[in-house]
């Protein structure tokens, strides 16, 4: 064998890794900081947030569903077990989530409905509310410009722009067409909620948080005064203040409204009213525009527009994922339609593919974009929409959305996409700090008593095997290297958290490896007893090893498997680190070990008895031979 290639490719391995230790998976700060494994709760303490849910009416949602929320919000922050965050059920409406270290980025989005639908844009117009409330001071922009103003648009959020949806390549279609920046989804969590039936048609009303009341049209109505109400009602179009900066003064009482006021209104009226402007449109209850079988008002890109019903919703989806785009680097999320789901979607992209230009659609689209060749159709998660783009084609099974996406925002989407729409509307409480169960103590206590193992380990292995011994302790050096970097690696990718029980299945580890350095050195001292040289005894001891070792390794990955998948908490945190541990020390068997067994084989030192360590072995070795 050729021990160099073996001992060459675990150094590249070692260079990959600390490449994507110092300069992957988001690292920032100091080489300093980005050593730093993801520490849990039990250790650095957190951040705990509680989320307040309420149902129609402010009656206290049912225990199904407060469950179900709880095991949605658990996979959306924890989808591989291992960040050891903590969500639990408090009393008849509350979840608290804490997670290690300062998470207030991902806790605020953390309960948001995730109510994903598909609408065909079919009405724009500019928001022109501080020019019709303030004709004297402020230049009125038409209600059908072509590009919309963008003085009062949506709030924005930490995402930084908007994506579009196009079609995958194998779908046979380009989707998007001229992308639009748009208002990035709101950090307020939203969710989902039946609306209820009233006499006089509404917006999609939402469900009422607790001490807050649902506001109905008849309370707008009297706030507002009978002449601007009936005056609101008569409107079917925008109202054009280039032709008159003065017509939007009769409905300027609109403009004093708030969130859960405007909710009140139907979607023409939020649609038509010059005064009502994207800041309330925004403001609106968590799952003001959920319903799927209503038109509904909304803003993208600082402009009102209006959206058709619902055709295709998120349970259409059947899978996201977020992926890296071979084509231009940047993140997306693909989607890949369940059976029925792309029949619905192949169904409105044909719509807004073949519309003619007499169509609402077609006139919306060449409003909004500067280049018009088709219908476009939006994207809407909660109360946002994500994207408008244009479609170029008929879809169907996988389309892909795409922008700004980074990893960690692609994969949250996703996440919240496949895990489905929560049940219970939620608004979310102030976020604050926890202190750690245990602390540093243990931490450092723990750490110490790794090392005390792997020092005893080593102490033994000199003393018994000598020479050999020094196998032994470069091996477990090397196997902690690859360990602390792939922890580190892990903890910013994919959460993985370092507790106390991790910390146990690394110690837990060493008896593991240990046990794969006695199979192997008792198996040489067996070949050399049966009458063969070191040198040659080393190949054939590691043949009759290695099925051993591997078995040995298997059965405790299995075990850890199985533990990880039957188990949640802090116990699946153990298992993930003794799974992790166990293949990186096979991997060192079979780039370390072995070559560097072979190269001293054909050293002096090894053929002696009193420093390679197989002692007794090699001297009643040499005698036989001697009688012989």
């Amino acid at each position: 064998m050729h021990p160099g290639r073996q001992l060459g490719v675990l150094g590249l391995v070692f260079v990959v890794l600390y490449l994507l230790v110092f300069f992957g998976g988001g690292a920032s700060g100091s080489f300093a900081d980005r050593l730093h494994p993801k520490l849990g709760l039990d250790l650095v303490g957190g951040t705990m947030a509680t989320y307040v849910a309420s149902v129609q009416g402010g009656q206290v949602p049912t225990k199904d569903s407060m469950e179900q929320a709880r095991s949605i919000i658990e996979n959306r922050v924890n989808a591989l077990g291992v960040s050891e965050a903590e969500v639990v059920i408090q009393g008849d409406r509350n979840i608290v989530v804490s997670l290690a270290g300062k998470s207030d980025d991902q806790l605020k989005d953390l309960a948001s409905a995730a109510q994903m639908r598909f609408r065909l844009l079919i009405g724009v117009t500019g928001d022109v509310a501080q020019s019709a409330l303030n004709p004297a001071t402020a230049t009125p922009s038409a209600s059908t410009s072509a590009a919309p103003s963008t003085s009062t648009s949506a709030k924005p959020s930490s995402s930084a722009s908007a994506p579009a949806v196009n079609a995958s390549p194998s779908t046979g279609g380009q989707g998007g067409g001229e992308v639009v920046k748009a208002p990035s989804p709101s950090t307020t969590p939203s969710a989902s909620a039946t609306p209820s039936a009233t006499a006089t048609p509404a917006a999609d009303s939402t469900a009422a948080v607790p001490g807050q009341e649902e506001v109905t049209p008849a309370e707008v109505q009297k706030k507002v005064g009978a002449a601007a109400w009936a005056a609101a009602q008569k409107l079917t179009a925008p109202v054009d203040l280039s032709t008159d900066a003065k017509a939007g003064l009769a409905y300027s009482a609109f403009g004093k409204l708030s969130g859960a006021e405007v909710n009140a209104l139907t979607p023409d009226m939020q649609f038509n009213i010059p005064t009502i402007s994207c800041t309330q449109l925004d403001d609106r209850p968590n799952g003001a525009i959920d319903n799927v079988d209503t038109k509904v008002a909304a803003c993208y890109n600082g402009a009102k527009i209006m959206l058709d019903k619902a055709p295709v919703v998120g349970d259409d989806i059947s899978k996201a994922s977020a992926q890296l785009d071979s084509q231009n680097g940047q993140w997306v999320v693909s989607l890949d339609f369940k059976s029925e789901g792309q029949t619905k979607w192949a169904n409105l992209t044909r719509q807004a593919f073949q519309a003619t230009s007499a169509d609402p659609c077609y006139v919306a689209a060449q409003t909004l974009y500067s280049s018009i060749e088709h219908c476009a159709v939006a994207v809407v998660l909660d109360k946002n929409v994500i994207s408008a783009p244009q479609i170029q084609g008929v879809l169907t099974s996988t389309s892909q959305i795409t922008g700004s996406f980074t990893a960690v925002t692609a994969k949250q989407l996703a996440d919240q996409l496949n895990f489905g729409a929560i049940p219970v509307t939620f608004t979310a409480g102030p976020a604050q700090t926890v202190s750690a169960t245990l602390g540093i103590q243990q931490l450092k206590a723990g750490l110490l008593a790794a090392a005390i193992g792997m020092a005893l380990v080593a102490v033994y292995a000199f003393f018994y095997y000598r020479l050999l011994g020094s196998v032994i302790f470069l091996s477990l050096i090397l196997s902690g290297l690859l360990t602390f970097g792939a922890l580190v690696f892990l903890g910013r990718t994919v959460g993985f958290t370092l507790t106390l029980a991790g910390i146990a299945g690394f110690i837990v580890s060493l008896g593991v490896a240990a046990d794969s350095f006695v199979i192997y050195f008792e198996r040489l001292k067996d070949e050399i007893h049966e009458g063969r040289s070191p040198r040659s005894a080393v190949p054939r001891a590691w043949a009759r090893a290695r099925r051993t070792i591997i078995s040995a390794n298997t059965i405790t990955i299995m075990a850890a498997v199985v533990l990880y998948i039957v188990s949640i908490g802090a116990v699946q945190g153990f298992a993930f680190a003794l799974g992790l541990s166990t293949v990186l020390d096979l991997l060192v068997v079979f780039l370390f070990r072995h070559p560097i067994m072979t190269m001293f084989a054909n050293t002096k030192a090894f053929l002696s008895p009193r420093v390679s360590g197989l002692g007794r072995v090699l001297r009643r070795a040499q005698t036989e031979a001697k009688e012989a």
